[in-house]
């Protein structure tokens, strides 16, 4: 799984795509946080932003229950105003 980031989230990732071997979006987010453990902020933003695994809204699923497809990518979109 390849998460990408843009606006906040990338300038907290420093930079725009790092690939992560995952079978779950939960599992793809704990080595993010593990990678950038430096970068608080960052471990903030992907506790309270929204994903889209290909392509498709995670939603309020269980992050342990969404699997990337094969090469898959995982956006991190930052919290939305009122949302």
């Amino acid at each position: 799984m390849e998460p990408s980031a843009t606006g906040a989230a990338k300038a907290e990732a420093g930079t725009a795509e790092e690939p992560y071997r995952a079978t779950t979006l939960a599992e793809a987010l704990a080595r993010a946080r593990s990678r950038r453990a430096d970068r608080p902020r960052l471990a903030r933003l992907l506790g309270h932003g929204s994903f889209l695994v290909d392509g498709h809204p995670v939603g309020a699923r269980d992050h342990t229950a969404v699997p990337p497809a094969e090469g898959g990518t995982a956006d991190v979109l930052p919290p939305f105003a009122g949302g």
